[in-house]
């Protein structure tokens, strides 16, 4: 299993310039943000499925514009995996032929090119040898986290997140978890909007998973443009002997 990370940015300018989007094998998407246009149409045109986190614009933008690209291409629709909650918000508000056509009805509701798949947090979805199971964190309403992995090996995607205790609890066991890739967006300076935003910053995030081992490394990734070297230097100073790297575009994981 091979997870390639197109887009990890926390906004436009910064160290990393393309906005949450990762590639997991050929076939699946984890959050569809601008990095996907580091895809031709071809790599485009294999997408199968895409898990979406939740339903902020930086996650989401790339899906509008991927059912766009791939209409005709390909045989049946991209089937897109969210919580109840995450896909009813982008019906209403992004599919809704205002900010964008309806592509679960294009180019007929018998045959679209997008299809909805809405899950109960919690449930776990194979397709091909790998199971991807989300987690609720505490962000926006239906939020989620993915721990995707092959039965051996994998990597657990936060998300947007802040304090979620259980998430750490259900997973501080798991033998298969490699990596964590996790938000940090703003520095300690900035804590009460990060917690007023539901995100971490170096302090909350280290407090929130003291419990984990510390063989698991911490990518960190939705750090604020013009604040990552901070960001990263308050964590590595206040993490000790816990990894923690920044994710960059590019960056390609095996398990």
């Amino acid at each position: 299993m091979k997870l390639e990370v197109l887009g990890c940015a926390g906004g436009i300018g910064g160290h990393q310039r393309f906005t949450t989007c990762l590639w997991l094998d050929s076939d699946i998407l984890l959050d569809a943000g601008t990095g996907i246009t580091n895809l031709d149409i071809e790599r485009l045109v294999g997408i199968d499925h895409i898990f979406i986190t939740h339903a902020h614009l930086d996650h989401v933008a790339g899906l509008a514009l991927l059912v766009d690209a791939v209409r005709g291409k390909r045989a049946g629709p991209v089937t897109v995996h969210a919580s109840e909650d995450v896909v009813n918000g982008l019906k209403k508000h992004l599919f809704n032929w205002v900010l964008w056509p309806d592509f679960s009805t294009i180019p007929s509701p018998d045959d679209p090119v997008l299809q909805w798949a809405p899950f109960k947090p919690g449930a776990t979805i194979e397709i091909k040898g790998r199971q991807i199971t989300s987690y609720p964190v505490n962000h926006t309403r239906g939020s989620v986290a993915y721990h995707a992995h092959n039965g051996t090996a994998g990597v657990l995607f936060s998300g947007d997140m802040s304090s979620t205790p259980a998430l750490w609890k259900a997973l501080a066991g798991d033998r298969r978890l490699c990596k964590v890739i996790v938000d940090c967006s703003f520095p300690n300076a900035e804590c009460e909007l990060a917690e007023k935003s539901m995100h971490f910053c170096p302090q909350s995030l280290i407090a929130d998973i003291h419990a984990m081992s510390h063989s698991i490394e911490f990518l960190i990734y939705h750090l604020k443009p013009g604040q990552e070297d901070q960001i990263m230097e308050e964590l590595r100073v206040a993490g000790v002997d816990r990894p923690f790297t920044a994710l960059k575009t590019g960056d390609v994981f095996v398990f």
